[in-house]
C-alpha cells in the first residue's frame, strides 16, 4: 500500500563565495544566491541513492507531500501549489519509494519560489532585481544545483530526472557531469527548441512586454502586468493537454455573460476555463521569472550549453550511464518525433537506452497526472541498479 509524504517543508541553502561565484554562460556572475529545495527520503551512508528531480517551467521544489507556506514569497505560495506537483511518484511504495531512494527538488535559479531570481532582493540595492537580474541558460541552472549536491555531499546521482524542459535540464546534467551520473530518465522533452515551441514563447514573451504595467520589468512598486501573465498563461496551457481532454476539462466551467476586457461575451465553457488559468495563474508566478525561463528555452544549445563538438562527442560522454526515455502519444508540445530523434542519437553514440511510449488522451500533462502509465518502467530501472 502506498502513502503520502504528509507534510513538508522548504529548506534554504545560501552559496556566498565571492572566491568561487557562479560563473554564467551569457557573461556576468552571482557571488550570492539562495536555491529552495525540498528532500524526501534520507541518504544512505554512502549517499548514492539520491534521484535528483527537475521541475517543469512554472513548477517548484515542493514535488511531494503538503507544504502549507514558504516564506517570502509575496504571496505566490497559493492553495494551488501547496499538494506536490509528482505526489503520485514520490514516497513510500511509490516510483520514487523514498524507504529506498532520497529524492532532491529544487527550484530553479530565476525562480520565484524562495530561489535567487529576479523577484529576489538584490543584495546590493536593498530592493528587488526586476529586469537587472542576470541572463540565464539552463547550463547556468544545472551548475547552481550541482553546486547544491557538493554542499550535500553527493558525488554520484543513483538517478536525475526531469520532465518538459525539465528534461533538457536533465539532458545537460547527464552530458556536463557524466561521472556523477548513473540513470537518465528525460520525460516528454527533447534534444532542441523547436520551431512551433519558438513561435509559443514568443508569443507569451511579447504578451508580457505589451502589458502596460510591466515597465521594462521594473513593476515591484506598483501594479503588477497580470494581464499580460495571464495571456502568455492561456497561450501556454493549450499546448499541455489534448484537446479531448481540454474538452473534457472545460465542460463543467460556467459561462460568464459579461465581458472580460471589452464588448465581446463569452458564449462557450472553454473560454471561460482559459480566461480562469490565466487568472489564477497570476496569484502564483512572477512575470519576470517567466521571461527569464523563456529566454533560456529560446536559446536553449544542448550542444554548445554542454561544450561539445556535435551530439556524437555530446553523447559519447554517456557511455557509462543509462537512459530511459518516455514519450506521450498525444503530447503536442514535445511530439514522439522528440524522443525518437533523442534515441537516434544515443543509440548513434551507443549508449544504452531504453524507450516507452505512454498512450494517453491526456497530453504533455499526462507526466504529471498518471502515474500508474510511468511507475512500472521508472521503477524496474531504478531498482535494478545498485546504488554505489
Amino acid at each position: 500500500m502506498t502513502r503520502s509524504i504528509g507534510k513538508v517543508r522548504t529548506q534554504f541553502y545560501e552559496f556566498d563565495n565571492p572566491r568561487k561565484p557562479l560563473r554564467l554562460r551569457v557573461g556576468g556572475k552571482l557571488n550570492r544566491f539562495t536555491l529552495a529545495c525540498e528532500v524526501y527520503g534520507r541518504m544512505n551512508a554512502e549517499r548514492s541513492n539520491v534521484i535528483l528531480l527537475y521541475h517543469a517551467m512554472t513548477g517548484s521544489q515542493h514535488a511531494a507531500g503538503e507544504n502549507p507556506h514558504v516564506p517570502g514569497l509575496d504571496g505566490r505560495w497559493t492553495d494551488e501549489v501547496r499538494e506536490g506537483w509528482w505526489e503520485g511518484f514520490i514516497g513510500p511504495g511509490k516510483a520514487l519509494d523514498t524507504r529506498k531512494y532520497c529524492v532532491v527538488c529544487t527550484n530553479y535559479l530565476g525562480g520565484c519560489y524562495g530561489s535567487t531570481g529576479p523577484a529576489s532582493i538584490n543584495p546590493a540595492t536593498g530592493k528587488p532585481w526586476g529586469p537587472s537580474f542576470p541572463v540565464l541558460r539552463m547550463s547556468d541552472l544545472v551548475d547552481a544545483q550541482m553546486r547544491l549536491l557538493d554542499q550535500l555531499g553527493v558525488t554520484r546521482l543513483h538517478a536525475v530526472i526531469g520532465a518538459s524542459i525539465g528534461g533538457f535540464l536533465c539532458l545537460l546534467t547527464a552530458t556536463r557531469y557524466p561521472e556523477r551520473v548513473k540513470i537518465v530518465v528525460p520525460i516528454g522533452t527533447g534534444v532542441e527548441t523547436t520551431i512551433y515551441q519558438r513561435i509559443l514563447n514568443f508569443e507569451q514573451i511579447t504578451a508580457i512586454e505589451a502589458d502596460p504595467n510591466f515597465k521594462g520589468g521594473d513593476y515591484y512598486d506598483g501594479p503588477r502586468p497580470h494581464l499580460g501573465l495571464a495571456l502568455a498563461r492561456r497561450i501556454a496551457h493549450k499546448t499541455f493537454v489534448s484537446l479531448d481532454a481540454l474538452r473534457e476539462r472545460a465542460r463543467g466551467e460556467v459561462v460568464s455573460n459579461k465581458p472580460p476586457y471589452g464588448w465581446y461575451e463569452m458564449n462557450h465553457p472553454v473560454e471561460s476555463y482559459m480566461l480562469h488559468q490565466g487568472v489564477k495563474f497570476v496569484r502564483r508566478f512572477d512575470a519576470n521569472s517567466y521571461l527569464r525561463i523563456l529566454d533560456a528555452w529560446q536559446w536553449f544549445d544542448l550542444v554548445k550549453e554542454g561544450e561539445a563538438q556535435d551530439f556524437d562527442d555530446l553523447f559519447s560522454r554517456c557511455r557509462q550511464q543509462e537512459f530511459l526515455v518516455f514519450s506521450i502519444d498525444s503530447d503536442i508540445m514535445f511530439c514522439p518525433q522528440e524522443q525518437a530523434k533523442l534515441v537516434s542519437l544515443l543509440k548513434r553514440s551507443h549508449v544504452p537506452s531504453m524507450w516507452i511510449t505512454v498512450h494517453s488522451e491526456k497530453g504533455h500533462d499526462s507526466f504529471l497526472l498518471e502515474p500508474r502509465l510511468f511507475t512500472p518502467h521508472l521503477s524496474h530501472l531504478l531498482d535494478q541498479h545498485k546504488m554505489a
